[in-house]
């Protein structure tokens, strides 16, 4: 993928307090951190892998759903793609082991990924996943194949910046609406804390930080969400 120089990321950061602004949100602390630094750079993972996570998570999900342990056994094995399956998901895939409520969550992760790959306009904070995005995955009830899905789909990857762009206002996002729930007030629109922290997830996962205070991306259990 391209390597192209961050945004200011003080400018970025600006827009992102007037988007919480706007949505009624707390702003975090004047000391909150900035997600990069002046002189960084960024880029988005190759699309090849994005597309690979997005299929995994795909299939985590109809498996939440009932899918049988042999069927997605089946398709990962029919797709070449068991290397890209995580320790935890490959237990829960096999054996049903692990927190199925958390794998249920990754519906919105997912939907971070796909705005990733262009395959969803938008990721509005106060609009619950696009219904339509369904069509756009793997049809894999039907058998369609990784390589098939890739063929029949045409990825146009969001430009770095945006992604970054986006990234530190769901980082800014993560911590208001944790805030807003602690206070026990509502959260704006139709996703909770939950929600935003799966995007936020996702997007920290797609965008590489290339810089001197960055380490190296990131596999997928490895994000830290943390701060």
């Amino acid at each position: 993928m391209t390597v192209v120089p961050a945004p200011d990321p003080r400018e970025v950061r600006e827009a992102s307090l007037d988007e919480l602004s706007r949505l009624g949100l707390p702003l975090p602390p004047a000391q909150f951190p900035l997600v990069w630094e002046p002189g960084d750079e960024i880029e988005l993972r190759p699309t090849p892998e994005i597309e690979a996570r997005v299929a995994v998570l795909h299939l985590i999900l109809a498996r939440c759903f009932g899918m049988p342990a042999q069927a997605a056994m089946s398709w990962l094995l029919g797709s070449h793609l068991v290397e890209m399956v995580t320790p935890p998901e490959w237990q829960f895939v096999m054996g049903g082991k692990g927190d199925h409520r958390s794998f249920v969550l990754h519906h919105d992760a997912l939907f971070a990924l796909a705005w990733v790959l262009g395959l969803s306009k938008q990721l509005d904070p106060t609009l619950a996943v696009d219904e339509r995005l369904v069509e756009r995955l793997p049809h894999i009830a039907e058998g369609e194949t990784f390589p098939r899905w890739r063929s029949r789909i045409l990825t146009a990857p969001q430009h770095p910046a945006d992604a970054a762009a986006l990234l530190d206002l769901h980082y800014c996002l993560d911590w208001a609406y944790l805030e807003t729930e602690r206070s026990g007030r509502r959260t704006p629109g139709l996703v909770d804390a939950n929600a935003i922290g799966q995007r936020r997830w996702a997007l920290e996962w797609a965008v590489i930080l290339r810089g001197p205070y960055h380490d190296e991306p990131p596999g997928w259990e490895e994000v830290d969400l943390s701060t």
